[in-house]
Formats: C-alpha cells, structure tokens, sequence
C-alpha cells in the first residue's frame, strides 16, 4: 500500500523472475509418430494460437515464410509469448525455434519433471535454439514460451516447433483417487483429490449429480445447507470421456453459520473492508476515524510499522498535528473506534504497507513483535491484525522449496508470531491479510529461487504463511492492483485494467492450483467467506484501477456466473466475502465512487 498515491510498478515485477539458461539440446532425431504440436509457429497467421505482450508479426526480417514475431520488452515486461500444447505424459519433447536480437530466451513450464529453457545474449541475425524435457506421469499440457528482458530493445523469434508424440485420447482416464474433504463450513466443502494419469479436467458430484468442474485437483462446493449431510465424487475427464465416478466421501456442514477461521468475528454476510491513513498524510486528505461511513465493515490502520526491518518491534504513531491539522486527540480517536465496535463494525492495525519492512530474521525478534503488536491492539482496544508486507519482507531461502513445510526463518517465525497472537485473543480475533499478486498468484509458475536458481527468492513467499494460517484467517484480500502480468488457471497471461484481471486472480484463490507447475503440490482453495478482491479506489490510488461498471462485472462473474467475458471460472461463489480498496481517504476524495457501489450491489 502506498503512502503517496500512484506509485510505479514494484520492483517485485521489474526485477521478477530471471529465467536459467537451459539443457542442452539432445541430438536424437523424431520418432516416426513424432509431430510438430507447437501451433502457428511460423506466425504465418499472426499471433494466433499465441498469448503475448508487446508483440506484433512483421513481413522482416524473417527466418522463413512470410512472417516473423517481434516483441519489444519494457521496463517492466519482457514481452512474452505462450502457447498451451496438448501433450502426452511420460514423454520425450524437443522445442526449438530460430531468434534473433539481444537477450531471448525459449523455454517450456508444466513439464511435471523439469521446466527447462535456453538463451542467447545477443544474435545479430536468425540462432537457432534448442532445449529438451520428458514430461511428468499426469502431465498433459506444457506451456512453450519466448520472451526478451526488460528494457533489451526488440527481439524476433521464428519457426518454432514442439517435436514429440502427439496426445492420444484413445479411452478415457482411469478414475482419480484419495478423495478428501479439508474445510468444512456451514455452506462450503473444500475438497481434494489425486491427479488421474491422461486427465485434462475433472467434474465433481455431489449426491450424485455434477455440480462444478476443475482444472485442477481441488475444489470448494458452496451454496450449501447447514447442519446438512451430503455425499461427494469426482470423476476425471480428456477427449475420449469422463471416468467412473471416484469414492464417495460423505461430509456434514456445520450448522448456524459457523465458518471457521473469522466465524466467530461477527463480520457481515458482504463485507467491505478499506485502509485509513491514520500515521500519515498524503494528497488525499486525513480522515478522521468518526468520519468513516457506516458501510465499511473492517477499518484497517496504516501503518504500525517496525523500528528497523529486522528488530519485530512495531511501533504505531498517530499523524502528527503538523502533518495533519484537522487529527483528532488519542482520546477521541479511541472513543471513535469504540462507536465503530459498537455498530459492528471491525479495527485493525496493519502492520508493514510500502515502506515497513518487516523481516522477523531470529526468535527474538519474533517475540517482539508479538508484545509490540498486542500493545498496540490493547492500547486502542482492536480488533485483530492485517498483515501487508510488502517488498523484501518476505524472501524464500534456496533450499526452501515446500510451501506446506517452510524452513525459512522470516517466514517460520511469522507463522509462529501469528498463531501466538491468534492464540492469546481467542476466536474473535480478525486476521487478514494483504498480500501482492507476486507472492500469491505467480506461485502459480515460479516459487522460490526454483530448482535451479536465479529466480527470484520473493516469488510465492506468501503462500506457505497463508497455508499454515488457514484455519485461523479470517479474511485474505490480494492486491489486484500495482501488479505485473499473472498467468491464471487458463494458462493465458491476464493483466490490470478490466473485470478479466480480478476474475481470474479470484478464481485461482478460489479454486487452489499446482505450485509452480507442479500438480502433486497443489495450494488448496479458500472458503469463499475468506476472500475479499483487492482494488484501488480510484485513478489516484495506485495503477490497476477499473471502473465500477468492471467492479460489479467482477462480482457478477463470481458470484453469479455471468458477464464472464473470455474466462472460464471453475465454480460460482455466492459467499464471496467482498471487496478491499486502497484506501478510504482516497475513495472519500473521489466522493465516495468506491463505497457507493458496493453498497448498490450488495444492497
């Protein structure tokens, strides 16, 4: 979050990932049932077949035929190009491909094995390039790529091909198996299962009857009774059919509304949650704390903020008078939260926003940070904590490649922090979270440094805190915003700017997805009371603003399956919590655009 409006884009995106140079190529030539599965790869039709940012076909220079791609990489993209390629699994592929210009690089992810890729740092003229996988025992699709670096000049790639056996769909998959409901609420089952060898989709049934698909080996089912019981399968489906159904696994809701993790919170059925500059000034105004409209439902304090980046001790100061002429007295700020508990509505400190890092490095500091945070929760009589750490407050060790049993001391020591504070406060304790889509959703793709280092360390750093504090979150709101391209659950790139962007971020949270490509890992969907959508509140917020007619888009396509557009979300989610916006101060300087439109939706 940002303390002085619009800021540039994250060096979390700028410096991303830096992608290895890959095997090198094996001179065996194609078997004869090998084919060419790579699509348009001449780009004799344009782009067609092909996901790509800043990038055209040109007449020359070319390799062969009568096109060639060209793609001009900025600051801040690489200017990729993608394509899905049905594939078979357990088998031998060659991708190859001819380049030209400084830095390009081809490379294929969702191997199931090993991603590979491979580079040239400069060719003046047409380099060929050439890399080899074997793909996974489930795998079924690979995404093949190219892409420059930031701020090269333009590249040109031509004649690219994937040589290997062509997917066969000759009987259907086998029926998946280890079916097992995770979290269970009084509307929701969030359930899991083993990947079927061959299977490019699964269904799931419930007491028989289909009720959602998947891509993926998860799934949360809503829109349930209460105190109900039901029956649950999944089957798995490709070209040739679908599977006998699975096991069945019987599972009964819990009964009045109980949700676990913020179910004893009290929060609304739709919730809005907002930032209030409550340390600080900036061009949008201060807000005091008793001006807050009645339609925020969870009021989150920018920012406590830590002594050093390494000490835990976080410390929340007031705006000062000078910076802020019209700040109320400690007295009547306290008294002013008090009214807002009263109407139920919920405080929080959040902790970190741009410029707090928190890097909780040894138990020590751990410890502090546990007493400094509950000073301030007990000082301002709160309601729980939001965690926002941002830039390099989170950063994943080399050798720490499991997102279900982190290693990582900041990330070890956090887990810990939070659990003891959640502990102490009991099961009214409000703990959200807020992170950015570099650290969530392009899990997706990358996590970590990766098997072969040079990616970058932050990537995903979010998940295995999100992971173990799943029982105990009330409420996770991923910044849609100030964010790079992100690959979704469609293996398509989505970027900022429209409803397609939230839809998909969403629908991967709500749905869970395989950690950097690999499907036997999978980060499990949230319940949909869990997750509220990130969003500026207006053009001077921060980059990724969109208008609120693709705001109530957003919410149309998740919680009632329609105005979609191009993606294909794996389920529809009525119980979607809500919206979170950066920030108050700034949708109040917009007069109130943001709230104002919640409150028509939600009514």
């Amino acid at each position: 979050m940002d303390r002085s409006g619009p800021r540039s884009l994250l060096t979390l995106v700028t410096a991303a990932l830096l992608a290895v140079p890959g095997v090198t190529a094996l001179s065996s030539a194609a078997h004869a049932a090998d084919a060419d599965l790579a699509r348009n790869g001449g780009f004799e039709s344009g782009l067609d077949g092909w996901s790509c940012s800043g990038a055209t076909t040109v007449a020359s220079p070319v390799h062969s035929g009568s096109a060639a791609l060209q793609a001009t990489p900025s600051g801040s993209d690489y200017a990729q190009c993608a394509q899905t390629v049905t594939v078979q699994p357990n088998s031998q592929y060659t991708l190859s491909g001819y380049v030209r210009g400084a830095y390009v690089y081809l490379g294929a992810t969702g191997t199931g094995t090993t991603d590979v890729s491979t580079w040239t740092p400069s060719a003046a003229d047409w380099q060929k390039l050439t890399t080899t996988f074997t793909t996974g025992a489930a795998t079924t699709q690979v995404t093949i790529y190219t892409h420059g670096w930031y701020g090269t000049g333009a590249y040109g790639a031509d004649d690219i091909s994937l040589v290997g056996p062509g997917a066969t769909a000759s009987q259907p998959p086998a029926a998946p198996t280890g079916l097992t409901a995770g979290s269970v609420t009084s509307s929701s089952v969030a359930l899991t299962w083993s990947a079927a060898s061959g299977a490019t989709g699964y269904s799931v049934y419930r007491d028989g009857v289909k009720v959602q698909t998947a891509s993926g080996t998860s799934a949360t089912v809503s829109g349930l009774s209460a105190a109900t019981a039901y029956s649950f399968q999944v089957t798995a489906t490709n070209a040739a059919g679908e599977s006998a159904k699975s096991a069945a696994v019987a599972v009964t809701t819990a009964s009045g509304g109980s949700t676990g993790g913020g179910g004893g919170t009290d929060l609304p059925t739709h919730a809005l949650t907002g930032y209030l500059h409550a340390s600080f000034a900036n061009g949008s105004g201060y807000t005091r704390m008793a001006d807050v409209p009645d339609s925020w439902d969870i009021i989150d304090l920018a920012f406590g903020e830590p002594t050093s980046p390494t000490s835990g001790d976080i410390r929340f100061n007031r705006c000062s008078v000078s910076e802020c002429p019209s700040v109320e007295s400690d007295a009547d700020f306290k008294a002013a939260i008090k009214a807002k508990q009263a109407a139920g509505k919920k405080v929080l400190i959040s902790i970190g926003g741009q410029n707090g890092q928190v890097q909780l490095t040894t138990t020590a500091a751990r410890d502090t940070f546990v007493s400094s945070v509950s000073n301030i929760i007990d000082t301002y009589g709160l309601d729980g904590l939001d965690i926002d750490f941002e830039g390099h407050s989170l950063s994943l060790d080399a050798s720490d490649t499991d997102f279900k049993n982190p290693t990582t001391p900041v990330i070890v020591n956090l887990i810990s922090a939070l659990k003891t504070l959640k502990a102490k406060y009991g099961s009214k304790f409000v703990l959200t979270m807020a992170p950015e889509t570099f650290f969530v959703q392009m899990g997706y793709q990358y996590y970590g440094t990766g098997k072969w280092g040079g990616q970058d360390p932050r990537c995903g750093a979010y998940l295995p805190v999100i992971y173990a504090l799943r029982d105990d979150l009330t409420l996770l709101h991923v910044q849609d915003y100030n964010s790079g391209s992100i690959m979704g659950l469609d293996n398509q790139y989505h970027s900022m700017g429209g409803a397609d962007f939230h839809i998909a971020m969403t629908d991967m949270l709500l749905t869970g997805f395989p950690v950097a490509g690999d499907t036997t890992n999978v980060f499990p969907a949230l319940r949909p009371d869990q997750v509220a959508i990130g969003m500026p509140a207006s053009t001077n917020a921060g980059n990724g603003y969109v208008a609120p007619a693709e705001v109530t888009k957003t919410l149309n396509c998740l919680t009632k399956k329609t105005d979609c557009g191009s993606y294909t979300t794996h389920g529809t989610w009525p119980a979607l919590r809500g919206l979170m916006t950066w920030s108050i101060n700034w949708d109040r300087f917009s007069n109130w655009e943001f709230q104002k439109n919640f409150d028509a939706y939600f009514g």
